[in-house]
């Protein structure tokens, strides 16, 4: 019998290492290829981990609530025939140039997959029409996609998975049991795998008694961090260790952007049924600014500077729990402002209801956060490794400015706003740094506030 090594999968830029939450198949166990035998978390994403062949569970190296670095073996599965080579796991699959990336100190750097947009197509008719916070495997809605089952009727799916998850076998249970009976009553056949699979919903709260405790003197508590608090404390640590931080600002005139804003958002809601947001105007605008200064967007690998060709912008979004995630938008260059504000409200909309995918928080070369969100005039934010740069957008507000008109200059009541961008000393200059900034608030001034979309 021939020995395959499931590996802890990749799931996104600069996760390093996961976190196994249940082990669904046990030494002895059977597997057939694509069946789940874990579920993992990382800070940013939970998912599953199916087999990469048929099979049997020989050796389990990992315990549940352990972190494992990704790459590692976490368990052997024998297999009849020859060696077979250890596969991603389709729930949380790389691309095929993956493997030939090079893994700095800072992170994962990725070069942007050409099959990524076939990977997004194939989840997408489930993922839009779900607004619950149910989470499906990409196989499971690809079966569900194959099978033309509805988004509610796969909600009415009870599943034997981690918190109800449908796995692969109940939604495969649930096709055979749909040929032979009305769909309406299909799912109840499935209620006794949940009835069995409760039982051991309490094994997750048992880790949480350490979450804070009250101090002898009652003066002072002690809250134990989250694992996502936990990762980000020590990215953050990792980033001021890594790059040498410097921060500009410039303040910009936005008076032609928050007044067009006023004039078309009720208009463009009515049409298009989404909200406009001064989010895809000001990732507009870095998205040229990077074009026009292209050395902004690199990387550091060692002594060598690694050149994006991409324009892949990440927005940093707050998440309910008081955490941040990083979504990113590829291509971003490539997208016109109505592109990019159907992207920031899914990708925002699917971040706070914690259903990003490993391949929507990854491949990131530029990262954009909104300090003004919070009320703050400016920031300096600290760089999203192995990016070279951060930019932060302020509050804003009306103030008293001197605009200069034909007759001379005048005070008048502007909308201010103030930008802020951190960058690495090593490889983006004063020069460099303060030029592409104040480029971008170039081109905010300079909006078209004629245009209509």
């Amino acid at each position: 019998m021939a020995q395959v090594e499931l590996i802890m999968p990749k799931m996104g830029e600069s996760i390093m290492e996961a976190t196994i939450l249940k082990w669904v198949k046990q030494v002895g166990d059977s597997v057939e290829e694509d069946e789940t035998i874990l579920e993992i978390a990382t800070d940013k994403v939970d998912s599953e981990v199916p087999s990469p062949v048929d099979g049997v569970i020989q050796e389990i190296l990992f315990q549940e609530d352990e972190t494992v670095e990704i790459g590692k073996v976490i368990a052997i599965i024998g297999t009849e025939g020859e060696e077979a080579t250890p596969q991603a796991s389709p729930s949380v699959k790389e691309t095929a140039e993956a493997p030939a990336e090079k893994t700095s100190s800072n992170g994962i750097d990725k070069p942007q997959p050409q099959p990524e947009p076939a990977m997004a197509s194939t989840d997408a008719p489930v993922e839009r029409t779900d607004s619950s916070n149910r989470f499906y495997s990409p196989l499971v809605r690809t079966i569900a996609e194959k099978e033309q089952i509805s988004m509610a009727e796969l909600e009415q799916i009870s599943g034997s998975g981690l918190q109800g998850r449908v796995t692969k076998k109940d939604i495969l249970a649930y096709v055979e049991n749909r040929k032979s009976q009305p769909a309406s009553a299909a799912p109840e056949p499935k209620a006794p795998v949940q009835e069995t699979a409760a039982p051991k919903q309490p094994k997750a709260p048992a880790a949480q008694p350490a979450s804070g405790s009250a101090s002898a003197s009652g003066n002072v508590e002690i809250i134990e961090m989250d694992r996502m608090r936990r990762i980000i404390a020590d990215h953050m640590v990792n980033s001021k260790k890594t790059s040498p931080h410097v921060t500009s600002f410039v303040e910009v005139d936005v008076t032609k952007i928050v007044n067009w804003r006023n004039k078309v958002k009720k208009q463009f809601q009515e049409t298009h049924g989404e909200k406009i947001t001064f989010t895809p105007i000001f990732m507009e605008a870095v998205a040229k600014a990077i074009r026009d200064f292209p050395m902004v967007n690199v990387s550091v690998d060692g002594n060598t500077i690694v050149r994006k060709k991409n324009v892949n912008i990440g927005m940093a979004t707050a998440l309910p729990s008081g955490n941040l995630i990083v979504p990113v938008i590829k291509n971003a260059d490539h997208l016109n402002l109505m592109g990019l504000t159907r992207q920031v409200n899914e990708l925002a909309a699917r971040a706070r209801a914690n259903k990003l995918g490993a391949d929507e928080i990854q491949g990131g070369t530029f990262t954009l956060t909104n300090v003004g969100t919070f009320g703050n005039v400016m920031g300096t934010p600290i760089i999203n490794q192995p990016q070279v740069a951060i930019l932060a957008v302020g509050a804003i507000r009306k103030k008293p400015a001197v605009v200069e008109t034909a007759y001379g200059d005048l005070i008048a009541v502007r909308h201010m706003m103030f930008l802020s961008l951190s960058y690495d000393h090593r490889v983006v200059d004063g020069f460099l740094g303060g030029s592409f900034l104040r480029r971008v608030g170039d081109y905010l001034e300079q909006f078209d506030d004629t245009q209509t979309i």
